[in-house]
């Protein structure tokens, strides 16, 4: 399968939505990297990265979302994931970075200055 990145213009001052699909992996993990740079350089700080139609992820996917959100940190935003299902929720699980970067209606507020698991 092909990996995509797509993304949306925010509407309202809300974060920038990335859409990936596919595997990310090595072999794709540049990509992401160049566009969450475009992004940063651009002025964007709060990215959320809608993971439904991902279908892997390994080591360096997600060292890619860590960078990201330690890049968007930095400038005082942060990036987080949502809608990850089957093995890709279960290697943000296992790795902690469900909780750390997660999204949701229990999610940790991510302006929030101290976030759990971050330190």
């Amino acid at each position: 399968m092909t990996f995509t990145v797509t993304y949306a213009e925010r509407l309202g001052g809300g974060p920038t939505r990335l859409r990936l699909t596919g595997e990310l992996d090595m072999s794709t993990a540049g990509e992401l990297n160049a566009v969450i740079d475009r992004l940063a350089d651009s002025g964007e700080r709060r990215l959320l990265v809608d993971l439904t139609d991902l279908t892997f992820c390994d080591s360096t996917g997600i060292s890619v979302f860590v960078r990201g959100d330690n890049r968007a940190a930095a400038e005082g935003g942060w990036l987080r994931v949502t809608g990850a299902t089957g093995r890709v929720e279960r290697v943000l699980k296992v790795t902690g970075l469900a909780e750390v970067l997660g999204y949701g209606a229990d999610a940790v507020d991510p302006a929030a200055t101290d976030r759990p698991g971050i330190g």
